[in-house]
């Protein structure tokens, strides 16, 4: 269709209807009266002046040239849109916050099925459990729980951040440590899906024994996004929750935090008063890292950057309710800088409420939407060795880079997270202490490789060790599919002889592609680096 369709139409109610266990639930009215009111269906296509902005998401290395982006707000429009693309023969690829590390929805794509006007988040009585749709942005969806009902899920801290993607990869935050990933609270998700002949329809998978589509939300549990169809919605409830009572059926996050963020001059440094910071910080991690210890309420990160920033930093947070909250801040900082020589500068200290505490810029830098950017990641098991300290300490004072845009995001991690079999979800690092990202941001595409070179070389000495990544064993254990990294896919960079799959998914891998098999026969989501069919 050319131009923007501007039709808002009412569903049949095989289209509105959910579908668990072969049958319509009663959430089939709620959906068809949501399309009543529903924002669009918009089409935009290259004659429209939307369409520039349409193609790209944050990461401005990727432009795509779809034949039309669709703006949908109801299940229905995902499915009718879906239906549409299948029957035409072209590519789909899904957009809800747009925080696509890698090319996933640009190349190749004919189709964009742009969610981010599918955002409410709202409690689903029938469900007993919160919906949060595809397209809600982490602020959206923590500031509706919160002021609502004074709740929370344990998710990441770039506020701009959409659910659909996030969730779908296991996405993890400052609350993880306290209350597990954001997927442990998982209770079911709303999926467009296309089956053998090429039939769209909208399936409800739980986490119910009983269920038979369990293996559908288990897939969602770690799985990726873009792999096995369309989320339209999450349903979230924890586990262990009891009552009917909706403010109970969420953890409630504390009621204040106690920020803080501490610099390190490169001026006072030398490799050695470096490299003790790096093993210090990951000596705390290993040595706090379980669910009952007193610092399981505390989310660190620390942020090595390149020298011609002139200093790196430590940003913490905490719950400022618990007790000796200071006290513990203090120690934890020592113990990062003990044996060092130096001193650290205190650039920031202070008590927020908890929602205000959300969008502290201590944890949610890196929006910027004009930037271009390239990721990597990794999980450790323990501390960091003498051969990754001297690594990070080469890269990061490389006279030939001199650009102060880069860092390492080392994130404490463990806790509540590491509690769940690495099999029960998706996401099999289940005994992991820390979580790393490494990433650059630029603006000159005439740039794009010396940044990307920098990179990808301090990546690959830094796990020189084990072929240029970090393979399962006792220190490292593989990626985080939600950093995607399409080097890992190539020989040149993984030289370790363990595939990309087996980086992100570990011993999953082989359940994802049996529900590959059965949720998406003919492979009508697809990147490249999606969930394969089995053989």
């Amino acid at each position: 269709m050319s131009g923007i369709s501007r039709r808002r139409f009412l569903v049949t109610s095989a289209a509105a209807g959910t579908v668990v266990g072969g049958a319509p639930t009663a959430l089939a009215a709620t959906a068809e009266a949501r399309e009543a009111v529903a924002y669009g269906p918009f089409t935009v296509t290259p004659a429209d002046q939307q369409y520039g902005d349409l193609v790209r998401g944050f990461n401005q290395r990727w432009v795509g040239k779809p034949d039309s982006v669709r703006i949908v707000s109801s299940a229905g429009q995902v499915l009718s849109a879906v239906q549409e693309a299948v029957g035409a023969g072209k590519r789909i690829a899904v957009r809800s916050g747009g925080h696509c590390y890698e090319p996933w929805v640009s190349d190749g794509i004919k189709v964009v099925i742009d969610m981010s006007q599918m955002n409410q988040v709202y409690f689903d009585s029938s469900r007993q459990a919160f919906a949060v749709e595809a397209g809600a942005t982490m602020v959206q969806m923590y500031k509706a729980l919160y002021k609502g009902w004074g709740i929370v899920l344990p998710g990441g801290t770039c506020p701009s951040v959409g659910a659909g993607g996030h969730v779908a990869g296991g996405g993890y935050g400052a609350l993880s440590r306290r209350h597990g990933l954001i997927v442990d609270h998982l209770y079911g998700v709303e999926v467009v899906v296309v089956d053998s002949g090429g039939k769209a329809r909208l399936v409800t998978a739980t986490r119910d024994a009983s269920d038979p589509h369990r293996d559908l939300w288990w897939a969602h549990t770690g799985g990726g996004g873009g792999n096995f169809g369309v989320v339209t919605r999450y349903l979230f409830r924890s586990p262990n929750a009891t009552g009917s009572a909706p403010e109970n059926l969420l953890p409630k996050p504390p009621a204040s935090l106690l920020v803080s963020s501490v610099s390190w001059s490169w001026a006072d440094l030398t490799e050695q008063s470096f490299g003790r910071i790096l093993k210090n910080y990951g000596t705390w991690c290993e040595r706090n890292s379980s669910a009952s210890s007193p610092y399981a309420g505390l989310f660190s990160q620390l942020k090595p950057a390149p020298k011609a920033a002139g200093s790196f930093s430590l940003t913490t947070e905490i719950d400022a309710t618990v007790s000796g909250a200071d006290r513990l801040l203090d120690d934890f900082l020592a113990a990062v800088n003990q044996g060092t020589g130096v001193s650290f500068q205190v650039d920031e200290r202070r008590t927020l409420p908890w929602l205000h505490g959300v969008e502290w810029p201590g944890f949610t830098g890196g929006g910027d939407p004009t930037n271009r950017f390239k990721g990597k990641s990794a999980y450790m098991r323990k501390t960091f060795t003498d051969a990754h300290v001297a690594a990070f300490h080469r890269h990061l004072t490389r006279s030939d880079y001199p650009y102060p845009g880069a860092l390492v995001l080392i994130s404490s991690y463990g806790g509540r997270v590491n509690s769940v079999s690495p099999t029960a979800t998706a996401v099999s690092q289940r005994d992991s202490v820390m979580k790393l990202m490494y990433v650059n941001f630029w603006r000159d595409a005439a740039q794009d490789s010396w940044h990307e070179a920098w990179i990808r070389e301090f990546y690959r000495d830094v796990y020189g060790g084990t072929g240029g990544v970090p393979v399962s064993n006792t220190v490292t254990d593989g990626c985080f599919v939600n950093y995607a990294d399409g080097d890992l896919s190539d020989p040149a960079w993984n030289k370790s002889g363990v595939p990309w799959h087996d980086l992100y998914y570990g011993v999953n891998f082989p359940r994802l592609q049996q529900a590959k098999a059965k949720w998406d026969p003919k492979n009508v989501f697809r990147h490249a680096q999606s969930v394969p069919l089995p053989g």
